[in-house]
């Protein structure tokens, strides 16, 4: 079997546990204690702030390792070594060497993703390491790592059948990637921040918190993205970005804030900031005839109304929204935060894992169904100049592959 094909056989099942990536791990001579890491989790935002943190700690001149999840077009995307993705032939090359190892072990899709990684990190010298925690915390395959530092961007409403049911249970997971001694950063409010307190406290783990130990002091909407002030040890600095909607502003205050502690330059800070990029979170692409297609992976309610308020925040209605979820996703409180903002046509992304889009029409009174991702979008350009294609980051994937001339790539994880 291709290499990439026995991977992708490996995804659906979530194994609770470190004992098969410890042990995996072990066996290639633990890659992941060759370099410093940073472990960035939270229900959203974790992409962002990941990504922003390595940006940050390339600018300030080390060699550093990047490893996020989902992927959207490419598998390869989600490793990388100074903003490259791993090379097709690399990937294969240490795939056909941890194969024999993970099959021995039944290791799952993500522990052998994580193990490719960290084993890439190592090979490549890095002196780095940012690694996005997949779901969870405490049984997440990357908390393998032992931390300098730790962040829980927030605690949302997402994965409640795994880590929940509440969102002190959620928060209870999330800290899991805490060390006593090590700081911690979060943004998190409400009961899942007085979890996260709770839990800091019992490992001896000095946590700062958004709106305590920083705070960020106005957003501002800029014709490119964003500016916004942070105040932090006494400085305060304006910031911008590319990136689009306020709540990235707290996401970079993290990534800022985390490279700071790593001893990261406010220069270094405000140039990484600037050309930091996230495809697939409010990603935009021209479309032919002077119109323009929207990308973002709102994937749970809080998502979603996020969502929202970026478009209202950017000026960037009327829109028309092509809309596809997973099955197992809060779809009514997802529907309640996307009402009233446009025109919706429905769709699936290339999964069982998908929801029938014919079963969300209740939701979505007066929506059209169209079951293939890109010609939704193109039925929604009949219906307006704006198109925002959310709902799921496979869905988006879907349709950037879609773009591509790419056939469809079935998704669990």
């Amino acid at each position: 079997m291709d290499p990439l094909a026995w991977l992708y056989a490996r995804q659906g099942e979530v194994k609770p546990g470190l004992e098969r990536i410890q042990a995996l791990l072990a066996r290639l001579g633990n890659p992941q204690e060759a370099y410093p890491v940073a472990l960035i989790g939270g229900t959203n935002g974790k992409g962002t702030t990941a990504r922003a943190l390595a940006a940050i700690l390339e600018e300030a001149g080390l060699r550093v390792g990047l490893y996020t999840s989902p992927h959207l077009v490419d598998f390869q995307e989600r490793i990388s070594v100074q903003g490259q993705a791993i090379p097709k032939d690399r990937l294969l090359v240490l795939l056909e060497e941890v194969r024999p190892l993970a099959e021995a072990l039944e290791a799952s899709f993500f522990e052998v993703a994580t193990a490719l990684a960290l084993l890439h990190f190592a090979r490549e010298g890095v002196e780095f390491a940012v690694l996005e925690v997949g779901l969870g915390g405490r049984f997440d395959a990357t908390n393998v790592a032992e931390p300098l530092l730790s962040v829980v961007t927030n605690i949302g409403h997402d994965h409640l059948e795994i880590l929940g049911p509440t969102l002190r249970d959620v928060a209870r997971e999330k800290a899991g990637i805490f060390r006593q001694g090590v700081p911690a950063l979060t943004a998190a409010r409400g009961e899942g921040l007085e979890e996260l307190r709770l839990q800091a406290e019992k490992r001896g783990t000095p946590l700062k918190v958004l709106g305590e130990a920083f705070s960020l002091l106005g957003v501002e909407a800029l014709p490119m993205g964003l500016a916004f002030r942070l105040e932090f040890e006494g400085v305060e600095r304006v910031l911008q970005t590319r990136l689009l909607g306020p709540h990235q502003a707290e996401n970079l205050a993290l990534a800022a804030v985390a490279g700071r502690l790593l001893s990261a330059g406010w220069e270094a800070v405000a140039r990484a900031l600037l050309r930091v990029e996230n495809p697939g979170r409010l990603e935009r692409l021209p479309w032919p005839g002077g119109k323009e297609l929207l990308l973002d992976g709102a994937h749970n309610p809080e998502g979603a109304w996020a969502l929202r308020e970026a478009l209202h925040f950017h000026g960037l209605l009327p829109a028309a929204l092509v809309l596809g979820f997973s099955r197992e996703k809060d779809h009514r409180a997802m529907a309640e935060a996307l009402k009233g903002l446009g025109p919706v046509v429905l769709t699936r992304y290339a999964s069982p894992r998908s929801q029938d889009p014919r079963a969300l029409l209740p939701l979505f009174p007066g929506a059209l169904v169209e079951e293939e991702p890109l010609k939704a979008v193109e039925r929604a350009f009949t219906l307006e100049n704006r198109v925002v294609v959310a709902g799921s980051l496979y869905l988006v994937g879907e349709v950037k592959r879609a773009l591509l001339g790419l056939p469809p790539e079935e998704r669990w994880q």
